[in-house]
């Protein structure tokens, strides 16, 4: 690191330590931070907001000159704690990366400290949602490894097949183990969750239910549209209207 900067970031050290004396103000107990986070990491919603508030009763530390900015960049910083809660918990890093990015775009839309202070919270149960959703449970490490590639390569077109060379072991093998771990058939689980990825696209992109259709590789937009309802309970058109995106 240059010399001058070295310097400079002393400076501004100890200048921000006088400033918080002198303001009386102090940062979280850690072990207040460290019962959030195990909590998020554990999924319990109850004790995690419940800490959140405890912490938030107390003065946020002054991140930036203007008081918004200031929030935002909290919020940033709790989310990279939440995202590693969540990966301890079992959730594959690319999901909680994912999940992660979405939150801090949403952080930079807010301008309001209210707001932000709200989507704070709204921050622990999305994460805590991912993690029960995501949670990779305690299978063969052959099923692991299936569902990180899936995770991983969903926009690709997947199939017994392609997996079981990339991961060097027979398709009957492969899908008869997949099947006897996690009590579905190997193409229901990449459907489902391609529907679920998809979710993303309807509410979050301007792209069309076809274009959505043709990237997660379904045939055709009726093919899609038959799935997305089955698993859903409804059509991708009403999923979007039920969310207000339409």
């Amino acid at each position: 690191m240059d010399q001058k900067l070295q310097q400079a970031i002393i400076r501004q050290f100890y200048k921000a330590r006088i400033e918080n004396r002198q303001n009386e103000f102090f940062h979280p107990p850690f072990q207040l931070e460290e019962k959030l986070v195990n909590a998020i990491q554990l999924g319990n919603t109850e004790e995690a907001i419940a800490a959140l508030k405890e912490i938030n009763k107390l003065e946020r530390a002054k991140l930036a000159a203007h008081e918004v900015r200031s929030v935002k960049n909290s919020l940033i910083a709790s989310c990279t704690l939440f995202t590693r809660a969540i990966i301890r918990g079992g959730v594959h890093p690319e999901i909680a990366y994912n999940l992660s990015d979405v939150l801090i775009r949403k952080i930079e839309q807010l301008n309001d400290v209210d707001q932000l202070n709200q989507f704070e919270i709204d921050m622990v149960y999305s994460f805590i949602h991912t993690l029960k959703s995501e949670q990779t449970p305690n299978y063969k490490s052959i099923v692991n490894k299936t569902i990180a590639y899936i995770h991983e390569n969903i926009l690709k077109d997947l199939s017994l097949q392609t997996i079981a060379e990339e991961l060097y072991v027979s398709p009957s093998y492969l899908s008869t183990t997949f099947k006897k771990e996690t009590g579905t058939t190997l193409t229901d689980y990449i459907n489902r969750k391609r529907m679920e990825e998809s979710k993303y696209f309807l509410l979050h992109t301007d792209l069309s239910i076809s274009d959505i259709a043709h990237l997660f590789h379904f045939c055709n937009q009726s093919y899609y549209t038959n799935l997305f309802k089955k698993i859903t309970g409804m059509t991708p058109k009403q999923f979007k209207e039920f969310n207000g995106v339409l």
